[in-house]
């Protein structure tokens, strides 16, 4: 496992918000709510090193020398759960372009099978951040890079809220390059697939479908 390309969270709002998606109680409205605050926090994190331009802006006092985005930013959210974290950067970043990819898993092999794509023809944008919640197997996300970069996509990063060291050893060997930005590592997967101790199904809980 590459680490120097993991990026774990230990933000203290981070953490709290984190305890409180993890448990039962939290209904789907506040488990929105959550989602969509942890994902701008962790998007906070993702983009500390977006390229930037120089500008001069007139101030009501004068002139000041300030920094504009020179990186155009994609969002691709794994549906369904990616989808609970868009509206999150979305307002962090009211003009970043979001793609869908739809991925479901085998749940006897456990492995991705694709769905849906509605990227457009070639790339639009810089750096395409991948949106996903849970990291489990990693299979969806290893695919989603896969085919970001068939299409071209140049930079592409993870963000994710919790993740199994199965995951990010699959994900970390498979694309190097592509940094992984979490809430936490946790301690394993269970014999289906899920995260131990994770929250659950995270579409399910975001959806209030479980």
């Amino acid at each position: 496992m590459t680490m120097s390309q993991v990026h774990v969270s230990t933000h203290p709002l981070v953490q709290h918000k984190l305890a409180l998606l993890r448990d039962h109680r939290t209904d789907p409205k506040m488990f929105r709510e959550l989602l969509r605050e942890m994902a701008l926090l962790l998007a906070y994190e993702a983009t500390a090193d977006l390229a930037t331009d120089e500008v001069t802006v007139t101030t009501p006092m004068g002139q000041a020398k300030g920094q504009r985005l020179q990186e155009r930013v994609g969002l691709v959210p794994i549906l369904r759960a990616g989808l609970g974290m868009v509206e999150g950067i979305w307002n962090l970043m009211p003009n970043t372009e979001v793609w869908h990819i739809g991925l479901f898993r085998d749940e006897q092999t456990l492995e991705p099978v694709e769905y849906y794509n509605r990227l457009p023809v070639s790339p639009t944008v810089d750096v395409c951040l991948i949106l996903d919640p849970m990291l489990a197997t990693g299979g969806s996300a290893v695919a989603t890079v896969d085919i970001l970069k068939s299409w071209g996509a140049k930079r592409i990063k993870f963000a994710g809220v919790i993740a199994a060291p199965e995951g990010v050893q699959r994900l970390t060997d498979s694309h190097p390059d592509v940094p992984v930005y979490l809430a936490a590592i946790d301690e394993r997967l269970n014999e289906v697939g899920y995260i131990v101790p994770g929250l659950g199904d995270a579409g399910d809980r975001l959806f209030g479908t479980g």
